[in-house]
């Protein structure tokens, strides 16, 4: 996914901002300070971004996505910042172990005593390492799992 603001968007379409000031409506240092970043989309009126997204051909909504953009996604990257996504799609017997280990987890983290504490963290562990190595997950799944589940940390 590429990372998406209103310079990008310019760029990719071929349109100087002096051209969308003069299309839109809008002034053209308001353009120029949304392009550069010194001024939001969200502390814009919704007049300025309707003919912004009028003059576009877009809608109002996808201009909104381009500013949230950075809170979802590294901007160098595009990788999303959370990585709830090494979660799809894993095999129904690893599901079936994280779901153990995090009941055991509540159980511990509330201050009580979780006797099969170790049997579900073995488990896991047993199942995400047979899951990496028959190429089920990769490796950047199973360290995913291994920090959130089992709270292990690389290196250790």
């Amino acid at each position: 996914m590429m990372y998406m603001n209103l310079q990008t968007y310019l760029n990719l379409k071929n349109i100087t901002k002096y051209h969308l000031s003069k299309i839109s409506g809008v002034p053209k240092t308001t353009v120029i300070d949304i392009c550069s970043g010194k001024s939001s989309l969200q502390n814009c009126s919704a007049r300025t971004v309707w003919q912004l997204a009028k003059a576009l051909g877009c809608t109002m909504e996808d201009m909104m996505e381009w500013d949230n953009i950075e809170d979802r996604y590294n901007t160098k990257t595009g990788l999303p910042l959370s990585q709830s996504y090494f979660e799809c799609g894993l095999p129904l017997y690893l599901q079936k172990s994280i779901k153990n280990m995090s009941a055991s987890w509540e159980i511990e983290d509330s201050g009580k005593k979780d006797y099969h504490w170790d049997i579900a963290w073995s488990e896991l562990n047993a199942d995400i390492n047979s899951a990496e190595s028959g190429q089920e997950i990769s490796t950047e799944q199973a360290w995913y799992l291994r920090e959130k589940y089992l709270r292990m940390k690389r290196g250790d």
